[in-house]
């Protein structure tokens, strides 16, 4: 992993107590933890970039432990997403070496995760914003927990940096009415239901 040298982690917890309405029982919680590191392809286009998905499962357990550490342990976290920001000599590309090692890093810590990991990449400059989608683990049916958590790095990424990061939740959002498959419905056979 040493192509892609880590300049720095940061982690973000978000809990929510209020949302206009009643309070909920259980305080919602949201985390998201990014690395901003050297980006090996940028200026140049390679032709080959699946192998530095490997390289990058290193980055995405470590990530991953630590989200989990920072949420309270993996009881309850019930969603998860992933994204990516390219700094401005990259392309999107880059960002998508993330789809393979970030999702692999969180189903291999999590457990049992049958639904797609959503995922937001792009490129940008330094203190660019990434909403990072959320959905549920198991059942991509269940509209509590579409959701979003907004990162960004004051002095990332830069040129030659790209922002890899992870999110989790524990519960959906506070007051979710929009229908669909309820939590209580969740079958987590197929990913879907």
């Amino acid at each position: 992993m040493s192509d892609f040298a880590i300049r720095k982690i940061v982690c973000q917890i978000e809990e929510i107590r209020h949302e206009g309405g009643p309070a909920p029982a259980v305080p919602v919680l949201r985390g998201a933890i990014y690395a901003i590191c050297a980006n090996p392809f940028a200026g140049r286009y390679e032709p080959q970039l699946q192998p530095a998905m490997e390289a990058l499962k290193p980055l995405a357990l470590e990530l991953t432990d630590r989200l989990v550490v920072s949420l309270g342990g993996r009881a309850g976290i019930d969603a998860y997403g992933k994204g990516a920001i390219v700094g401005e000599n990259g392309e999107h590309e880059h960002g998508a070496i993330w789809h393979v090692s970030g999702g692999y890093g969180m189903r291999e810590r999590l457990g049992e995760c049958r639904a797609i990991v959503p995922s937001a990449m792009k490129v940008g400059g330094m203190g660019s914003t990434l909403d990072v989608p959320l959905g549920h683990l198991n059942a991509a049916y269940v509209r509590s927990r579409f959701d979003v958590i907004t990162l960004a790095c004051e002095d990332g990424p830069r040129a030659n940096e790209v922002l890899f990061a992870l999110a989790m939740a524990r519960g959906g959002r506070v007051h979710s009415r929009m229908g669909g498959l309820e939590i209580g419905d969740v079958k987590g056979e197929d990913g879907l239901r």
